[in-house]
C-alpha cells in the first residue's frame, strides 16, 4: 500500500507540474514551449511590457516577448515570431496596451510587399506611443488651467470686468435712448413706404422695372442669337478656308506652298538684278542707250532739224514737204 501511495502521489505531482506549465504558457508566462525567429526592437520605455506579453501583427498574435534587456541607453525587446508571419525588415514595433488596466503587447506592421522578411535577430524600427502617465499629467494640468479660468469669473472678478461697461451704459444713457429712438422712427418711415429706402420696399415701380429690363434683354439676346450663329459660320468657313492654305489649295496655298514658284520668283529676281546691274554700267543696246551721252546729243539734233523742216510747210505740197524733210535730215 505504501508504494501505491507514493506512486499515486508522483503521478499527481507530475499532471500538477504539467497543468501548471501549461497554464503558464497559455497566459503567456512561460518559455518552455516558445518556437519562431528571433527579432528585436528598441524602446526608449518598456511602459511595464514583461516576458510572455504577446506579439500581434495587424491585431493577430504571431509570438511572445523572450527578453527584455537594457542596451545603449534603450530597451532592447526579443521577440518570438512566427516564421510563417509576413514580417518586413521595414515592419514598425511598437508597445501599446489593450485598455487602461489592460495588458501590455507589441504590435508589428506589415511593412512594405517590396522589403525583404525580417530574417533571425533582425533590429526592427520602433515607433513611440504616448505614455499614458504623460497623458494624465497633461490632462491634470488642463483641468488646473479650467479651474484657475473659473476662479477668475468670481463674482467680484465678474463685477469688475463688467464695471466699465455698465459706467458707460450710464454716461451715455440719453445719447443711447436717442439713437435707438432714431433707428424705431426710421423703421417705421420704410414700413409705411417713406423715403427712398420705404419706396424701395414698398413700390413695387422698381421690380416692374427690373422685369421689364430683363424682358428686353431677353429679346435682344434672342436677336443677337442669329448674328451670333452667322459669326460661328463665317468663322467656321475661314478656318476651313485657313486649313485649305495650310495644306497648299487653291491659289493662295500654292502661292504660299508650292516651292516651285517661289523658286521661279527668286531666278527672277535674279535675273532682274543682273539686267538692271548690266544697264547701270552700259552693258548692251539699253545700258548704252541709257549712259551714252552722245546718242542723247544726236536725239536733239535730230529734233532740232526736224523742227525747222517742218516750218513754212502749211503752203508746201505733201510731196515738197517729204523731199524737205528728208534733204533736211540727210
Amino acid at each position: 500500500m505504501k508504494n501505491s501511495l507514493e506512486t499515486r502521489l508522483g503521478l499527481f505531482f507530475a499532471l500538477v507540474v504539467i497543468a501548471a506549465l501549461l497554464l503558464l504558457e497559455m497566459i503567456g508566462s512561460g518559455g518552455l514551449f516558445s518556437h519562431g525567429k528571433p527579432v528585436r526592437a528598441q524602446f526608449t520605455s518598456a511602459r511595464d511590457l514583461k516576458v510572455g506579453d504577446p506579439v500581434k501583427l495587424a491585431g493577430v498574435s504571431v509570438g511572445r516577448v523572450k527578453s527584455i534587456k537594457l542596451k545603449s541607453g534603450k530597451v532592447e525587446v526579443t521577440m518570438n515570431v512566427d516564421p510563417d508571419a509576413e514580417v518586413h525588415t521595414d515592419s514598425l514595433a511598437t508597445v501599446q496596451f489593450t485598455g487602461l488596466m489592460g495588458q501590455n503587447f507589441v504590435a508589428l506592421t506589415f511593412g512594405s510587399e517590396k522589403a525583404p522578411l525580417a530574417d533571425s535577430n533582425t533590429v526592427l524600427e520602433s515607433k513611440e506611443q504616448p505614455d499614458l502617465a504623460a497623458i494624465m499629467a497633461k490632462l491634470d494640468a488642463a483641468a488646473d488651467g479650467v479651474q484657475n479660468m473659473t476662479k477668475s469669473f468670481s463674482g467680484e472678478e465678474f463685477s469688475k470686468l463688467l464695471g466699465p461697461f455698465t459706467d458707460f451704459l450710464k454716461q451715455n444713457q440719453p445719447k443711447l435712448a436717442a439713437i435707438l429712438g432714431n433707428m424705431q422712427n426710421i423703421s417705421t418711415m420704410i414700413a409705411e413706404g417713406k423715403g427712398t429706402i420705404g419706396k424701395l420696399v414698398v413700390d413695387d415701380t422698381l421690380y416692374q422695372t427690373a422685369l421689364s429690363t430683363v424682358t428686353n434683354l431677353n429679346s435682344a439676346v434672342a436677336d443677337v442669337r442669329p448674328l451670333a450663329e452667322d459669326a460661328k459660320a463665317a468663322v467656321a468657313e475661314a478656318r476651313q478656308m485657313i486649313s485649305g492654305v495650310n495644306k497648299g489649295e487653291g491659289t493662295v496655298g500654292k502661292l504660299i506652298k508650292d516651292e516651285k514658284l517661289y523658286s521661279e520668283t527668286t531666278m527672277a529676281m535674279t535675273n532682274l538684278k543682273e539686267i538692271l546691274q548690266k544697264i547701270n554700267t552700259g552693258n548692251g543696246t539699253v545700258g548704252q542707250l541709257v549712259n551714252d551721252g552722245a546718242f542723247l546729243k544726236n536725239v536733239k539734233l535730230t529734233l532740232q532739224k526736224v523742227d525747222k523742216a517742218t516750218e513754212g510747210l502749211e503752203d508746201t505740197g505733201p510731196l515738197t514737204v517729204l523731199s524737205s524733210v528728208i534733204g533736211n535730215l540727210f
